[in-house]
C-alpha cells in the first residue's frame, strides 16, 4: 500500500529536527510493506484507524482503498487529544 500524508502532516514533518524526521519518513516506510511493519496498534474508539509509535511520535492514520492517509503526526499527548476534537 502507498502512504500518502494530509498537507499539514507534511508541514509538521518538514519542521522536525533531522532525527526525528527520519525517524518517522523510516516508519512510514515501513507501513508500506506487506503487512505492514512497527509498532502498531488500532484506535479503540475508531473503526478503521490506528497508530504507529515512534518514539514520543505517534502517527494516527486510516486504511482506504489501497492506501494508507496518514492524519497527523504529533507527540504521544497532544495526538490523541486532537483525535478526540476531530471525532466530535
Amino acid at each position: 500500500m502507498k502512504v500518502f500524508l494530509r498537507s499539514a502532516v507534511a508541514k509538521y514533518l518538514e519542521r522536525l529536527g533531522v532525527p526525528d524526521k527520519n525517524r518517522i519518513k523510516a516508519a512510514l516506510e515501513n507501513l508500506e510493506k506487506e503487512p505492514p511493519e512497527g509498532d502498531i496498534k488500532p484506535i479503540a474508539e475508531r473503526k478503521g484507524y490506528f497508530r504507529l509509535r515512534v518514539g514520543n511520535l505517534r502517527a494516527l492514520y486510516r486504511i482506504e482503498e489501497n492506501a494508507i492517509l496518514v492524519m497527523s503526526i504529533d507527540p504521544r499527548g497532544q495526538a490523541y487529544k486532537k483525535e478526540n476534537r476531530r471525532k466530535k
